[in-house]
């Protein structure tokens, strides 16, 4: 597989994250820890089924316990300090110091053997950046009260980014590895949920084709394609196209009218997609 072709299956990742907000409030009556013990089991369940058609269980045997106990650590860490920033700081504030991670990924790729970290990739990363807050943090009134909240954001920042990374020095780790994450993942994310929350399922249609459209798409295979890009693709690009993934997002909640149209749609669409192309050129600079 080519770099380019990676690169571009990395990203459908952040096309189905941009359903994330659409598809959770369609499911806004099952909570967040169940939603996501839901969610990573149909997606282990998705990898199962690959597997099984591809036969590669066997190459599963061999992955070392240690590369699936960092996978669920990655995917079940990210979302549980997620939720937990949420519950302890107002969402704008958390969301932004979590959305740090795009940038933070293209930060720490320079660590990578083989990766080149040029200016543009900094400066593409912090326009995107920009473009995001536009969105995620509006009214945002950053305030010491809330210093728990931030810190498992910070958190919830540096999991991600860190599996991303991580990720690419077990290239040659098949990608269905991350069915075992998800299951595991789905254990943790029960024991979690019976731990802290109240059972509650949806009362709607709606509600169940909401949640398990979840599992199959932003909390299913975006994992599977992600590792792909991440281990095969331009890590530094997907990093900053990651953060179309909110702008990206908001468009959807407007189409469904749940919504406003605004004016920072196209700020935030202009600035996202000018550091996109600054890590795009940067990118052809190291080839």
């Amino acid at each position: 597989m080519t770099k380019r072709n990676a690169t571009l299956i990395g990203f459908t990742a952040v096309l189905m994250w941009a359903l994330l907000a659409l598809f959770t409030v369609g499911a806004v009556e099952v909570p967040a820890l169940q939603l996501n013990a839901i969610c990573f089991a149909i997606g282990g369940a998705i990898g199962a089924v690959w597997t099984t058609v591809t036969g590669q269980w066997r190459a599963l045997t061999r992955v070392p316990l240690g590369v699936y106990a960092f996978g669920t650590v990655g995917l079940f860490g990210y979302h549980f300090l997620y939720f937990s920033a949420l519950r302890a700081a107002p969402p704008a504030e958390a969301g932004l110091i979590a959305y740090l991670w795009p940038l933070l990924i293209v930060l720490f790729s320079g660590l990578l053997p083989g990766e080149h970290l040029r200016p543009l990739h900094i400066l593409g990363a912090l326009l995107s950046f920009a473009g995001a807050a536009l969105l995620i943090a509006r009214g945002a009134a950053f305030s010491g009260d809330h210093a728990l909240g931030y810190m498992l954001a910070i958190g919830c920042a540096l999991t991600w980014s860190g599996y991303s990374v991580i990720s690419r020095r077990f290239g040659s780790v098949p990608s269905l590895s991350v069915t075992v994450y998800c299951l595991a993942a789905a254990v943790l994310s029960t024991v979690a949920h019976l731990c802290l929350e109240t059972t509650t399922w949806p009362s709607t249609n709606l509600g169940w084709a909401s949640m398990f459209a979840l599992g199959i798409g932003p909390v299913g295979l975006a994992f599977y394609v992600w590792d792909i890009g991440v281990k095969q693709g331009n890590i530094q690009l997907l990093g900053t196209a990651s953060y179309a993934a909110p702008l990206l997002s908001t468009a959807a909640l407007v189409a469904a009218g749940i919504a406003e149209p605004q004016l920072v749609l196209a700020a935030s669409a202009i600035l996202i997609s000018v550091g996109a192309a600054l890590a795009a050129i940067a990118g052809r600079q190291n080839r």
